[in-house]
């Protein structure tokens, strides 16, 4: 099992509950899952970028990702319904805590002019998006092998009901917030 999820079960849980008084454990808010999306819009041009987004995404989670395709034709932007234009990938269990813990320990330090993450990037309803300008910060990926340096979303979907509760999980499962 992993350390963030013997975290979360033996000290995060009891301290929530002592925090917003709830009735039962299962009550308590938790990780759901985390949705990586890598948004590739030069890739009208030239193909083979949308390869390169979906190897990098697949270096970065260990999974191959699903590539998305454009809803409705934008004439603004040269685009016509159906073509690709990014890609992502949903982790959960096991792979979610794996990747939370690896981007907490080691990516987010080596991102530049790291200050903390803002705490208004949550949604209402519990969620926290992370935006992430290069995708250098990861260890897997080697610098010669990147074709464009481009950045990332990352979503962090909890069972929350409110961003503070939101904000209490995900601080203490790790996430280096700004004070």
């Amino acid at each position: 099992m992993s350390h963030l999820k013997e975290k979360y079960k033996k000290e995060i849980v009891p301290n929530l509950v002592k925090k917003y008084n709830y009735d039962s454990t299962m009550a308590v808010p938790k990780l759901d899952k985390i949705v990586i999306n890598m948004g590739v819009g030069d890739a009208l041009q030239n193909s083979k970028l949308i390869d390169a987004a979906v190897e990098d995404l697949k270096l970065i989670s260990g999974l191959k990702p699903l590539v998305t395709n454009s809803k409705k034709s934008i004439a603004g932007f040269k685009l016509r319904e159906g073509v690709a234009i990014g890609c992502k990938v949903t982790l959960r269990g096991k792979r979610m805590y794996t990747f939370l813990e690896k981007l907490i320990r080691i990516s987010l330090p080596r991102s530049r002019d790291f200050r903390g993450l803002s705490i208004k990037s949550f949604d209402g309803r519990g969620n926290y998006t992370l935006g992430i300008k290069e995708q250098l910060i990861f260890t897997e990926l080697e610098y010669d092998n990147i074709l464009k340096v481009r950045g990332m979303d990352i979503v962090f979907v909890t069972t929350a009901k409110s961003n503070d509760e939101a904000l209490s999980l995900l601080s203490e499962l790790g996430l280096p917030f700004r004070k």
